[in-house]
C-alpha cells in the first residue's frame, strides 16, 4: 500500500473559505512587499491547499475539476493574488508530476508546502540535449509565487548538439526543465499595477544540467504516466479555468462590497440615497446576472470536460467551449470589477477602502493570454467550420 496516500480531507472549497480571515488581514501587506507573507503561505499549506491537483499516488488530492474553480475562486475572494499563486502552483506542479518519473516525483512534490513555479514560454531560451538530460540556458519572466517554492521551472524546445531540432513522437520536442529556486539568478523587478502578492520576478539560468527525470513533456500523451482525467485536459485549460475562477472570485468581493456600500452611503452626486436609487438598483441587478451567468458558463464546460475525460471522450468541442467559457468568464468578471469601482465613487480610490487594491488586481488579472478576445475568434472559426489554427485548448 502506498503510504503516501492520505485521510481524506474536507471538500477544497471548504478549506479555501477557512483561510479567507488569514488573506484578508494579510492582504496590504503582501501588495506592499509583492509576496505572500509567511503566514499565508502557513494557512496553505495548514489546508493542503497546494496540491489540490496532485496525483493521489504522490500524496495529493486530485479533486476534481468543479471543486478546484470553487477553491481558486474562494481564494481570490480574499486575496486574489494568492489565488494566483494557488493556481499555478497546482496546475504546474500536478502537469508535471503526471508526466514524471513516480519516484523523481514523489521526492520533489513532498509534503503541504510543496510547490512549482515557472515564467512564460518563449522562443528565445535553449535547451541541448546530452548524455543524462538536457544543457538549459536562458531567461524568463512572470514566476508567479517562485518566492515560495524550492522548485522552479521553464520550458523550451530541444535542439541536438548541432544546432537541429531533436524530434520526439514525430515532431520537435518541446519539454518543461525543472530545478532548484537557488539553481537560477533570480531578478528582483516585479514592480506592477496589481497582483503584486504573487513576486512574479524574473530569472535565468546559463548552461544548468537538469537530467531527464527532470524534464517532463508535460502535455505529451506518451509521456503521460498518471491516468486520472485531470491530466488528460491539459496545462493550458487548467489554467484557464483557475485563472478565470481567480477573475470571478475577485468580482465577487468587489460586488459584494459595493453592495454594502450602496446599503449605507448617500452619494453627493444624488438628490436619493444609494439604495433608494433606481439606476443604482438596476446596476447592481444586471452586474449580479452577468457574473452568475459567467460563473455558470465556466462550471458547465468544467463539468463537461472533466466528465468526458473521465470517460475518454474528450473532443476539441468540448475543449473549444471551456476555452469561450474561461476567456468570457475573465472578460465578463473584468467588467463587473469596473462597474463596482466606478460605482463607489470617490471611496473607490483610497488605498484604506476595500477597492483600490482589488482593482488594480483585476485590471492585472484581465491583462493576461487566457483573456484575449482572439481566443473568442478561433472557437468563432471553429464553430462556423472555416479553416483554424487551433492553440490554447
Amino acid at each position: 500500500m502506498d503510504t503516501r496516500i492520505q485521510a481524506p480531507l474536507a471538500p477544497a472549497p471548504e478549506r479555501a473559505r477557512l483561510v479567507q480571515p488569514v488573506l484578508d488581514a494579510a492582504g496590504p501587506e503582501m501588495d506592499r512587499r509583492r509576496e505572500c507573507t509567511p503566514e499565508v503561505v502557513d494557512a496553505l499549506a495548514q489546508q493542503d491547499l497546494l496540491r489540490m491537483l496532485l496525483p493521489r499516488s504522490l500524496g495529493g488530492q486530485e479533486v476534481a475539476l468543479l471543486d478546484f474553480c470553487r477553491a481558486c475562486e474562494a481564494v481570490a475572494y480574499a486575496d486574489a493574488s494568492c489565488g494566483w499563486f494557488v493556481n499555478q502552483s497546482n496546475v504546474s506542479m500536478s502537469t508535471s508530476a503526471a508526466s514524471m518519473p513516480h519516484e523523481t516525483a514523489a521526492e520533489m512534490f513532498a509534503g503541504p508546502y510543496a510547490g512549482l513555479a515557472w515564467g512564460a514560454k518563449h522562443g528565445n531560451s535553449k535547451a541541448i540535449r546530452v548524455d543524462g538530460g538536457y544543457r538549459l540556458t536562458g531567461t524568463w519572466s512572470y514566476l508567479s509565487g517562485g518566492r515560495h517554492t524550492k522548485y522552479i521551472g521553464a520550458h523550451s524546445v530541444v535542439q541536438n548538439p548541432d544546432g537541429t531540432s531533436h524530434m520526439r513522437y514525430g515532431r520537435q520536442d518541446d519539454r518543461s526543465f525543472l530545478f532548484l529556486r537557488s539553481e537560477a539568478k533570480i531578478t528582483d523587478d516585479w514592480f506592477v499595477l496589481g497582483l503584486r502578492g504573487t513576486g512574479s520576478d524574473t530569472y535565468s539560468v546559463e548552461d544548468l544540467f537538469v537530467p531527464d527525470e527532470r524534464a517532463p513533456a508535460r502535455d505529451v500523451p506518451e509521456e503521460r504516466r498518471e491516468k486520472g482525467p485531470l491530466y488528460p485536459i491539459g496545462s493550458t485549460l487548467l489554467y484557464a479555468c483557475g485563472f478565470s475562477s481567480v477573475t470571478i472570485g475577485l468580482a465577487r468581493r468587489m460586488l459584494d462590497t459595493y453592495l454594502d456600500l450602496a446599503r449605507g452611503r448617500h452619494s453627493r452626486a444624488s438628490t436619493t440615497a444609494m439604495a433608494k436609487n433606481h439606476a443604482i438598483q438596476r446596476e447592481v441587478a444586471i452586474l449580479e446576472a452577468r457574473l452568475s451567468a459567467a460563473r455558470a458558463f465556466i462550471h458547465e464546460a468544467a463539468g463537461a470536460v472533466y466528465d468526458l475525460s473521465a470517460k475518454g471522450k474528450l473532443d476539441l468541442d468540448a475543449r473549444m467551449r471551456l476555452r469561450l467559457a474561461t476567456t468570457w468568464g475573465m472578460n465578463e468578471a473584468t467588467e463587473v470589477s469596473i462597474a463596482c469601482y466606478r460605482g463607489a465613487g470617490t471611496t473607490a480610490i483610497l488605498d484604506k477602502a476595500p477597492f483600490e487594491r482589488r482593482f488594480r488586481d483585476a485590471m492585472s488579472a484581465s491583462q493576461h493570454l487566457q483573456a484575449m478576445w482572439p481566443m473568442a475568434e478561433m472557437v468563432g472559426r471553429h464553430l462556423i467550420g472555416t479553416e483554424n489554427v487551433v492553440q490554447f485548448v
